[in-house]
């Protein structure tokens, strides 16, 4: 009796020591309230950021589709009149992968990107490119598909 009684007197000193002990170093002066305040804060900031473009502007996809008529993805090339999946992976391939990055774009510019693809990307013309990728980047949605209606294949 006395071989169990000594380790478990022991074990339950230790018990209410390491409790004690614990207790008295986490003693909490709001800091953890505070960094869960701060981590939480920069969460939604980085949030928020992600959804806005540089120019301070959110993509909303839900007034596109309100415009357009169908979903369109944040950053889509697609948008631009007179881009297809082909010269948007193309655009990819050289660095231009957001509406942003291809409005800095000049015409010029565009047109030695579709000139490296070969013979066959060579017959686009895009002149309004830039302009077209600006609006979609703005979240100028009606202004864009009003001026689309009027352009053929980009021109």
């Amino acid at each position: 009796m006395k071989c169990l009684l000594i380790p478990i007197l022991i074990g339950l000193i230790s018990a209410i020591l390491g409790y004690l002990l614990g207790r008295s170093r986490s003693k909490d002066d709001g800091s953890i309230a505070r960094l869960k305040a701060e981590l939480d804060a920069c969460k939604k900031a980085q949030t928020s950021s992600n959804l806005k473009s540089a120019a301070g502007v959110a993509f909303n996809a839900s007034a596109a589709k309100a415009v357009f008529g169908k979903n369109i993805k944040h950053n889509d090339l697609t948008i631009v009149e007179g881009i297809g999946p082909k010269i948007q992976e193309l655009f990819h391939k050289h660095g231009v992968n957001t509406w942003k990055k291809l409005a800095e774009c000049s015409a010029e510019k565009c047109q030695k990107v579709l000139d490296n693809g070969g013979e066959n990307f060579k017959l686009h013309n895009p002149k309004t490119w830039p302009d077209q990728a600006q609006m979609a980047h703005e979240g100028k949605w009606q202004k864009l598909f009003d001026w689309q209606e009027k352009l053929d294949g980009g021109l």
